[in-house]
């Protein structure tokens, strides 16, 4: 079954610094997620879209856990009907969180989820950025301060937005597929 509506080039095939960072993820990962493969198609565009996105989700800095990442973009994926986002983030997210539900209540409904105030204001003006970023003002700061949340903070949560807006319409356009692995990630215990 295609991956995607654009084949995917052979792993064989790729520039060796793509093929090296593939087979990284693959090691660690036990598969090669799909959108590795699916955007490799263009080197030049693959080696900024994982640098960005490498620079927004693996930062050491700043108050936001890697699961609070990740509820952010299955949040704002879900928003956006982006299947991919969802399963694969979704999978992260559990991982991340360590409650297999919240992964799914996140996707479905982040209101009525079983997560914090902090991560409910979080996402809250994650969807403001989704959903209505012209509408974003300074009314939409203090609420965020008051969790904690730094400016710096609140960029990322923007950022983070922002960039998965723009993975979410590219894995929706080219009909990219979660892998199967990702439904059971989180969910059951990792195959040794």
């Amino acid at each position: 079954m295609p991956t995607s509506r654009y084949p995917a080039p052979e792993l064989k095939d790729l520039p060796e610094d793509i093929r090296a960072k593939v087979l990284e993820v693959q090691d660690k990962a036990g598969f090669v997620p799909n959108v590795f493969l699916a955007l490799a198609r263009r080197p030049a565009e693959w080696r900024a879209f994982f640098a960005y996105h490498d620079a927004l989700m693996l930062k050491e800095d700043g108050s936001l856990t890697k699961g609070e990442r990740e509820m952010i973009v299955t949040a704002t994926s879900a928003a956006n009907n982006c299947l991919y986002c969802v399963v694969a983030h979704g999978a992260i997210l559990r991982i991340h969180e360590k409650k297999p539900l919240v992964a799914d209540q996140v996707a479905v409904n982040w209101r009525k989820a079983d997560i914090t105030p902090r991560q409910s204001a979080m996402l809250a003006f994650a969807m403001k950025v989704c959903q209505h970023s012209d509408e974003v003002g300074e009314e939409d700061f203090p609420p965020l301060h008051a969790h904690g949340f730094s400016d710096e903070d609140i960029w990322d949560i923007a950022a983070i937005t922002a960039f998965f807006g723009l993975s979410n319409r590219m894995a929706s356009f080219s009909n990219m597929l979660p892998n199967p692995e990702f439904y059971l990630m989180g969910r059951v215990p990792r195959q040794k």
